[in-house]
């Protein structure tokens, strides 16, 4: 391989010598076969001879290898030769050093793109890649057929194909960057970020990344736009992949800003606000905030970039935040500080001495690990390495931890981190997990150093764009709002710039307000700035003023409140800026309401004499603004928020004020859209005053519920039947923001009920995604509380309680059709805001599809309307009978909506109405004029008008109904339960008679009623009436908020089955019901093996009617049995037939999905039901179609009777059929010989 020049040259000489005389096939393959021949790191001498005899002899070569090549691509089974596998090869290597030479090849591998064999087509692109890769001969526009063919392979149908060209495209784009050609390639690269194959869209992500990292400059902002999109894949390897390749690029364009290569640009700036959405991708835990988290901390920037370049980064990316950018922010950073937080306390727990307790300790321990373990993407693996390290023996991992913990500086955080790290070494093995807690630990997404980088740039004004200082301002709240700590070292530099400032900021304000009780600033220095604002500033300026002031007053200063108070009331009384004033006094009130109270005098008299019963008509400086409300009614408003302030102060501090004077005003503004009636105002006056009185209404429902009266409830509901179409949808959002926060009681959601019914489409479509989210999140919260036993019994907490006062309301509504009015119509649209609540309720997609949750609504909901039914009005006894109707409809609509869907699961056994709209129906009413048919016409006219029902039932939701016909179902518009029980609900406490029983629900399913749902039905005032359990009194204190409680108890057959039509059999005669103690009813077991010729299920699909009186048994799959019985009835809609069973027991099956088989009419296995009194037992006996009396039954049945009896379970157990039929013969025969009447004929039973 070491041959000295000149013998190389001579060689040379000699072979160009030869090739000149004659050039021969065999000769020329001895050239190529040197050519492709490789050296082990460098090119062997005989392949650089090769080339050097090539490009001497070209001209001669040309012929043999042109001719030998196109042989290759056009033919290559009929070459011989062993070269033919390396063509491709030898094409290259004569590309490099005789391009010339291959003029007539080159366009030849055009047949190789289009050719039928995937293999051929991939190594031609790859041959073409190769060829791209040499800038110096512009293959693309020399051979613009070949390109134009390479650029139709990125959309070849094999997707191995397309990604040999999408690996190829990386060395044409990079030849000429800027060359027509490279345009077009990107343009095919960006269609294969949106193929249908992920492996194509993976390498296509790849590539443009990479393309993207080389020519950042030039590189379009749409495709990079693109390839963020595919972080929102549906493959999630396609959205990791995309996450790490977009970081990679990102770093790179940090590093060429820093070094002054490129300036800052929105559209790479989008890229981690990209990322930053993924907090809202629930699919993949990589993507979850607790991931994020180490993104944003660990891959974001470059590891050397200086704080100073990532503060830059970060207000220019915060400018182009939305509100979900800045949500999915700082639900990290919150994330992040309570696992801070929790670990502090783990610590300083770790710490202290050992307690006496040991296990109380590890409870401790156990918890803090629970809470941070939340902060991992598997909080369970999380929680065992908690463990782990808890167990651990060496104190400097603890010690470490801590000083990551309080060092608040990136670079000394990243330091300790490293000493960390290299302390516990990578084998060991718990490595990765703390490598992740120490992450987590440390201040590396902003510590101090990033806020001194922004308070610098304020102060120098460097930005000299008013959109970056506003971006600067809130990325300082931000942080400090989840930081405050990272504020300390920069008093004095925050202080100046808030004072110096020309004009006031008020997110600079909120600042100070947040960060105040953690950093130091002496209070003397700026309460003057502080107080000036409250004075002189906006309303937003002096509500945070007075916020910071709090946060910076100490117990021993509670006398700065004292003289901002006093400055503030002589303000109001000089008219100075009195809306910003009234804004400060409202504030401070809730700040401190023992200094608010001293100047009330002063205060209160004042709002109600100069402003609420003042007339500014005549004053021209009170004009309206664009708002259409005017400034004297603005000003009302204020006065009515400050008022409203001082009886909501924070901490739940003691006020020592009658708040029933407020109600009174807010009431009066509610009903005449004012709060003087000598002043006449212009509507758009009243529209804002109302619904400030209303919003009022609801700020103050939170602490003071108790006091807000029926009338004052109902008024503050029917805003949102206000004329103007701005004041409904405010008070709806409103109302639905305060919901969210749980700031509000629940029953405030009966006005989406009301809104719902509003001419405006956007409003319609708001309560109807507002209800859709009360129900969510309120069902999910309290079957919470009920799984941990809060409040177990009450449904309060359940949306379906609302239902309660939406009747309420409706009932006393002016528009209540008459009461002999039976326009379906009119019932249909005046009921139509409980339809629509109902329809929520049980609507499976309101819940995620979780049936357990809509069945306990359902069981609810129907509970709620037999106690409604029991109780009167206790506002106005003549809407009783109103209440009732609607009870009755709502009980209609439930059944007829879900006839499939509900079980008894959890029925309440007391049910608590608010007693101050509520109580026990002492007074005898008329009868009802209400029909189930007319209810059912209502129904139907409503649901043929609206098609929620159908249209928000997902596919899942309405497949599960079908699957599931046979659950606990109610199935009939209306439920008639015969509880057998005597109860008087006039008076509490009424004794009564109570029959337990066994019911069987579905086939075979028997269910004992419990013993609290056999106790006495009572109907009481809470308030008024003493409980004999403690349970009682501690569920009735905590009903609601507001009122005392009406409570009742479901009969004996409403508690646990309100969808069960339970009937006595006819043969029961009346001596016999309501007496027994103890009641089992033996049913005839009969052969599982189902008969030849026995009725198939079809045939109640099309001849269900053909079954009514007809004798059936139906299998129990889990008895394993059968149990007989007759066909009473078929109910057509619902495709469920009626059936009595010989056990006494009425059941609604749907027969298509029984087993089940009918009897001869001359069978002999005729029911026998035996009951037991005590030491006696008596026979009772029917023929379903035939029913029959008998005297004897009353009669005990001697030995033989009791020895029959017996007999028939063993033998019947034995499945001996014909010994079975002998002794029911007997048993019958001996009945009626101990009859002495002889009055029935005993061959009608046979």
């Amino acid at each position: 391989e070491h041959h000295q020049r000149s013998l190389i040259n001579d060689i040379l000489s000699i072979l160009t010598h030869i090739l000149n005389e004659e050039v021969s096939q065999p000769l020329v393959d001895v050239v190529l076969r040197n050519l492709v021949k490789e050296g082990k790191e460098t090119p062997s001498a005989s392949s650089l001879l090769a080339i050097s005899v090539i490009q001497a002899c070209a001209e001669k070569l040309e012929p043999f290898v042109c001719g030998f090549l196109t042989s290759c691509i056009l033919d290559r089974d009929s070459v011989r030769s062993d070269l033919k596998e390396f063509y491709h090869e030898l094409i290259f290597k004569i590309s490099q050093c005789a391009p010339h030479m291959l003029l007539a090849v080159i366009p030849n591998l055009t047949q190789e793109l289009l050719t039928d064999q995937v293999d051929v087509r991939i190594k031609a692109l790859n041959l073409i890649g190769k060829l791209f890769s040499l800038p110096e001969h512009h293959i693309a526009q020399n051979y613009r057929d070949l390109f134009i063919e390479f650029l139709k392979r990125f959309s070849d149908i094999s997707a191995e194909v397309r990604v040999s060209a999408l690996q190829c495209a990386k060395t044409c784009y990079m030849t000429n960057p800027s060359g027509s050609e490279s345009n077009e390639v990107l343009s095919a690269l960006e269609g294969r970020l949106l193929d249908f194959d992920d492996r194509v869209r993976t390498q296509a992500v790849i590539v443009s990344c990479d393309l993207a990292r080389a020519n950042l400059k030039i590189f379009p902002a749409k495709l990079i736009s693109q390839i963020t999109q595919r972080l929102r894949d549906k493959k999630i390897s396609v959205r990791k992949k995309a996450l790490r390749k977009l970081m990679e690029v990102y770093r790179d364009y940090c590093n060429q800003c820093s070094e002054g290569h490129m300036v800052i640009s929105d559209h790479l700036e989008e890229i981690p606000c990209k990322i930053l959405m993924l907090c809202y991708d629930r699919e993949c835990k990589e993507f979850r905030s607790q991931s994020l988290e180490l993104v944003l901390a660990e891959d974001m920037f470059p590891t050397l970039l200086s704080n100073e370049e990532r503060t830059r980064h970060w207000i220019h990316l915060y400018s182009l935040f939305t509100p979900l950018h800045v949500k999915a922010l700082n639900s990290i950073l919150s994330q992040k500080r309570r696992l801070q937080s929790e670990m502090q306390a783990y610590l300083t727990l770790k710490k202290k001495e050992k307690e006496n307790c040991p296990e109380e300790k590890q409870n401790k321990y156990n918890s803090l690990f629970i809470k941070m373990a939340s902060s991992f993407a598997d909080p369970c693996k999380a929680e065992e390495c908690f463990q782990k390290l808890n167990n651990m023996k060496d104190n400097n991992i603890f010690n470490m931890l801590t000083l990551l913990l309080d060092d608040l500086e990136h670079m000394n955080a990243q330091i300790t981190r490293d000493k960390f790290l290299n302390m516990i070494k990578d084998n060991h093995q718990n490595f990765e997990f703390l490598r992740t807690l120490s992450l987590k630990c440390s201040y590396n997404i902003f510590s101090s150093a990033h806020v001194r980088c922004i308070l610098d740039n304020l102060s120098s004004s460097s930005f000299g764009n008013k959109q970056f200082e506003d971006s600067s301002v809130r990325l300082l709240l931000a942080v400090t709002s989840t930081f405050p700590m990272l504020l300390r070292g920069s008093e004095e530099q925050f202080q100046m710039l808030l004072e110096g400032s020309n004009t006031v900021n008020d997110k600079m304000i909120e600042v100070l307000a947040k960060a105040g009780p953690h950093i130091s600033v002496k209070l003397s220095e700026i309460y003057p700035f502080l107080k000036g604002v409250c004075l002189e500033g906006s309303r937003l300026q002096s509500k945070l003023a007075v916020s910071a002031i709090a946060a910076l007053v100490d117990s021993s200063k509670e006398f700065v409140f004292s003289d901002l108070c006093k400055g503030l009331v002589d303000s109001l009384h000089s008219e100075r800026n009195t809306p910003t004033v009234l804004q400060s006094l409202g504030c401070l009130a809730q700040h401190s309401v023992s200094t608010f109270e001293t100047q009330d005098g002063d205060i209160t008299p004042f709002i109600h004499e100069r402003i609420f019963q003042a007339d500014f008509s005549d004053s021209p400086s009170l004009s309206s603004d664009i708002s259409g409300c005017s400034a004297s009614s603005k000003l009302k408003i204020y006065g009515l928020k400050t008022l409203v302030k001082s009886f909501l102060p924070h901490h739940n501090a003691h006020v020592g004020r009658e708040v029933n004077d407020l109600l009174e005003i807010l009431l009066k503004v509610l009903q005449t859209g004012d709060t003087c009636d000598s002043i006449i105002s212009c509507e758009s006056d009243k529209a804002c005053l109302r619904l400030a009185a209303a919003k009022s209404v609801l700020r103050l429902s939170r602490r003071w519920e108790l006091h807000i009266s029926p009338d004052m409830f109902s008024s503050t509901i029917s805003i949102v039947k206000d004329k103007s179409s701005f004041v409904r949808k405010s008070f709806i959002d409103k109302t639905h923001r305060l919901l969210k926060e749980r700031a509000v009681p629940s029953r405030y959601a009966c006005a989406y009920a009301l809104a719902f019914s509003d001419n405006l489409k956007d409003l319609q479509e708001d309560s109807f995604k507002y209800m859709a989210e009360f129900v969510k999140e309120y069902s999910r919260e309290a079957r919470i509380r009920q799984t941990a036993g809060v409040q177990q019994g009450l449904i309060t907490d359940f949306p379906a309680y609302i239902v309660v006062y939406l009747i309420h309301l409706l009932a006393h509504d002016k528009c209540f059709p008459q009461k002999d009015d039976e326009d379906e119509e009119l019932y249909s649209e005046f009921c139509g805001p409980l339809f629509f609540v109902l329809e929520a309720l049980v609507n499976a997609s309101n819940v995620d599809g979780d049936m357990d949750v809509v069945k306990d609504a359902v069981v609810y909901l129907l509970c709620i309307f037999r106690a409604i039914k029991r109780a009167e009005d206790a506002t106005d006894f003549e809407k009783t009978t109103k209440l009732h109707i609607l009870a009755d409809i709502g009980f209609s609509f439930v059944t007829v909506v879900n006839q499939s869907v509900i079980s008894s699961l959890h029925a309440p056994g007391r049910i608590l109405l608010p007693s101050l709209l509520y109580r026990v129906n002492s007074r005898s009413l008329p009868p009802s004029s209400f029909n189930e048919s007319f209810a059912k016409r209502v129904i139907q006219i409503y649901r043929s008008r609206n098609s929620l029902i159908d249209s928000t039932h997902s596919k899942r939701d309405r497949k599960y109904q079908e699957d599931n016909t046979q659950l606990d179902i109610i199935k009939e518009s209306k439920l008639n339960i015969t509880s057998r029980k005597i109860v008087d609900l006039s008076v509490p406490g009424t004794s009564q008679r109570t029959e337990k029983q066994e019911i069987t629900v579905g086939s075979g399913r028997k269910r004992p009623i419990s013993q609290s749902a056999q106790e006495p039905v009572a109907l009481h005032e809470c308030s008024k009436t003493g409980a004999s359990k403690k349970s009682d009194i501690s569920a009735e204190k905590e009903l609601l908020s507001s009122c005392g409680s009406v409570t009742t108890k479901p009969t004996l057959s409403e508690s646990n089955f309100p969808g069960q039509h339970v009937e006595r059999n006819a043969s029961f005669s009346e001596d016999n019901v309501g007496v027994h103690s103890k009641r089992t009813v033996e049913h005839c077991k009969l052969s599982e093996t189902k008969p030849k010729g026995s009725c198939s299920s079809k045939e109640t699909s099309t001849n269900g009617d053909a079954l009514i009186g007809k004798r059936i048994k139906l299998f129990s799959p889990i008895d394993r049995c059968y149990y007989t019985g007759t066909v009473e009835g078929y109910n057509s809609e619902s495709n469920v037939h009626k059936i009595a069973c010989d056990g006494g027991v009425v059941e609604l099956l749907c027969l298509e999905s029984e087993n089940w088989e009918t009897m001869s009419d001359y069978s002999l296995l005729e029911k026998v039901a035996l009951t037991e009194d005590s030491d006696t037992t008596k026979l009772k006996q029917c023929d379903m179609g035939k029913h029959a009396s008998s005297r004897g039954s009353k009669e005990p049945v001697d030995l033989i009777g009791k020895i029959a009896a017996s007999q028939v379970k063993s033998l019947a157990n034995k499945k001996n059929v014909y010994i079975y039929i002998y002794i029911h013969i007997i048993l019958v025969l001996g009945v009626f010989l101990q009859d002495n009447s002889g009055s029935v004929n005993i061959m009608n039973y046979f």
